[in-house]
């Protein structure tokens, strides 16, 4: 019985002993408090959302912009943002941003416009709490399995931006990447801004390898440079301008990933092994 009443003071001093000196324990420890804390708040969240709007609107990414944005403190991270200006722009838009982690969604949070949801895959709907405030948010989900359907998705959300005047954010690598590049661009994002004639603004997030290494088990403090580029009209385009203005973007997008990624790593120093 005298064991079990010993047991917290020596986890509370365990705890700090293993943060300071183990980076594996620091990776895991920051790892599930990111998770369970979105999901708490999340749940905080739900019953506002419902009592704001009433359900499903895209009115409600402003309770979860609010509630989301202290999150980086807790994990060492901060933000510099560049570019804000081209971010005040009339009327709906597509944003295009590169896909590291889930760590993403912070960066999101810091610069999200008003009236702008994003799109995602449709798997993130079973992610409990998170699934149901993102379903709330307005949020566009769509099968990537399915070519189909995930083209007749987008159709719809290029008649709901035009009709209900919203902007959308869109990941076009289509999948998490921290190879210390760009992948290739998949053409959804770019056929939803040609087929609503809507412009598209990129966003670039530095490199997190820096700070944050999956497979190593690496995860320190850090600060993000997010970059906010010019927009690119899109206007008198047709579907065969999709494979240019996709290649534009890229490029444009690359060069400013592997600019701001080299000063962000020389301010922050090289991780240590």
């Amino acid at each position: 019985m005298d064991t079990l009443w010993m047991m917290p003071p020596l986890l509370l001093l365990l705890v700090p002993l293993l943060m300071w000196t183990s980076s594996t324990f620091v990776f895991y420890f920051k790892k599930c408090f990111y998770v369970a804390w979105m999901m708490c708040l999340a749940m905080v969240s739900i019953p506002l959302c419902v009592l704001k709007c009433g359900g499903r609107d895209i009115e409600n990414m402003r309770i979860i912009r609010c509630m989301v944005r202290h999150v980086k403190y807790f994990l060492g991270l901060r933000f510099e943002v560049s570019g804000w200006e081209h971010l005040q722009t009339e009327g709906p838009y597509v944003i295009i941003s590169n896909h590291q982690s889930s760590l993403d969604v912070l960066g999101l949070m810091e610069i999200l416009p008003d009236r702008c949801t994003m799109i995602a895959k449709k798997e993130l709907i079973y992610a409990g709490t998170v699934g149901l405030i993102c379903w709330l948010g307005g949020i566009v989900f769509i099968n990537r399995k399915k070519t189909s359907d995930a083209k007749s998705v987008m159709a719809d959300a290029a008649k709901t931006m035009l009709d209900d005047q919203i902007r959308l954010w869109v990941f076009p690598e289509g999948t998490r990447n921290q190879r210390g590049d760009l992948l290739p661009f998949k053409k959804g994002a770019f056929h939803l801004a040609v087929q609503a004639q809507v412009p598209i603004i990129p966003v670039v997030f530095s490199s997190y390898s820096n700070f944050y290494l999956r497979k190593e088990k690496q995860f320190k403090s850090g600060t993000i440079r997010l970059k906010i580029l010019p927009k690119i009209e899109t206007k008198g385009m047709t579907s065969e301008d999709v494979s240019s203005l996709s290649d534009k973007s890229f490029n444009l997008m690359r060069s400013a990933f592997l600019e701001i990624s080299d000063s962000v790593t020389q301010s922050n120093g090289p991780l240590r092994h």
